[in-house]
């Protein structure tokens, strides 16, 4: 059953005068929920959807297509794309959105899941309340926020990532912004990420991790290449890498900063191709 706003209800919730008398004068209530939004994004009132949305919440309502093209597109339920999803400017979804194919928005949020069956690429901001997945890519030329990163190809962000548990990532990962990973960052290739590289876990990468910030990670590290940092590096356990291990000019390589000393030998030991310099805590083990 779908919701019926009325106009106390409405008012109730103390929505802007321009707004509130829009939807007076285009009559829409007693109507359904989903009927409004509808109606304003028709309109050209997107942001009007969204406050709706964010003060009335999502329904259980299940919206099935094959293919997705629009300008805008504000859905209080669970969304289902068997092709491409195309939304030039905002994607709104308040449950999960699954599709078989790609998905392009200028805007992405999600209240739960983001699922698809290709590549997502998001002009501005890409943000879902569960996890993200992807069998593809996943770009986005804003920020990035989800519980959970899952993808088969590349993760590229021009802006910050932030995901709360663990991020899976097929290929590489290059972001311009921090990235923050409550959990463990893995990378089937090379990790690179310009501002504060943070994980509450571990942290590996099939190749090179290169941060223009600190790095660290509440366990150990682990790189088939390189480490490279322009500040710290700082792991709370062991630290490894096939190649060399540097911080920047300045600062200290530290691990098993979350393991006491007398038991570094086993549990924070650190291995590289050479002794790195300003190595400051650990077991160096020496190849």
């Amino acid at each position: 059953m779908e919701m019926e706003l009325t106009q106390n209800f409405l008012r109730g919730k103390n929505p802007c005068a321009m707004g509130y008398r829009w939807f007076v004068r285009n009559k829409l209530g007693g109507g359904d929920y989903q009927n409004a939004m509808d109606t304003q994004v028709a309109a050209g009132r997107v942001e009007d959807a969204r406050w709706l949305l964010q003060n009335f919440g999502s329904t259980h309502s299940v919206l099935e297509l094959d293919h997705l093209e629009a300008d805008n597109l504000v859905f209080a339920g669970t969304l289902i794309v068997h092709g491409d999803v195309r939304v030039a400017g905002q994607l709104l979804v308040g449950r999960s959105l699954q599709t078989g194919g790609g998905i392009r928005a200028g805007r992405i949020e999600v209240g739960e899941d983001i699922q698809s069956g290709g590549a997502i690429f998001c002009e501005e901001l890409l943000q879902a309340g569960g996890s993200i997945k992807a069998a593809w890519s996943v770009e986005a030329q804003g920020d990035i926020q989800a519980q959970e990163m899952r993808t088969g190809w590349e993760l590229r962000c021009q802006g910050d990532v932030g995901i709360k548990d663990s991020a899976q990532i097929g290929r590489e990962v290059e972001i311009q912004g921090s990235l923050r990973c409550g959990k463990s960052l893995r990378a089937g290739e090379r990790i690179s990420v310009q501002g504060l590289l943070d994980v509450g876990h571990g942290l590996a990468a099939n190749d090179h991790i290169h941060g223009g910030n600190h790095i660290q990670a509440g366990w150990g590290i682990k790189s088939m290449g390189d480490i490279q940092a322009a500040c710290s590096i700082r792991a709370g356990e062991t630290l490894q890498a096939e190649g060399d291990i540097v911080a920047g000019e300045g600062y200290g390589i530290y691990a098993g900063m979350n393991v006491q000393m007398q038991a570094w030998e086993d549990c924070a030991w650190v291995r590289a191709r050479t002794r790195p310099e300003g190595l400051i805590s650990g077991f160096w083990s020496a190849p």
